[in-house]
């Protein structure tokens, strides 16, 4: 892990399209700003944790399901976009 200190107004660069700036430093607080492209999703960290839960749970699920029932998902989402 890479530990650097930063000034409100200063700036990191990750590769060539992330930056990330100190907005502001308020006793035990700090406020980023993150500039990346719409191709890279940023989230806090308890978020992103929930995320793959979600996705692990969604994994599990279409595992156990039997093919017809994913047909017939998909008959049914076809249907209702008419």
């Amino acid at each position: 892990m890479l530990v650097l200190s930063r000034r409100p107004g200063q700036k990191i660069v990750i590769g060539n399209e992330i930056t990330i700036e100190v907005v502001s430093v308020s006793g035990e607080g700090v406020r980023l700003g993150i500039s990346a492209p719409d191709t890279v999703s940023v989230h806090r960290f308890e978020v992103f944790e929930e995320i793959q839960a979600a996705n692990k749970l969604a994994e599990i699920n279409e595992a156990s399901m039997d093919p017809t029932s994913l047909k017939d998902l998909s008959e049914h989402l076809k249907d209702r976009q008419k």
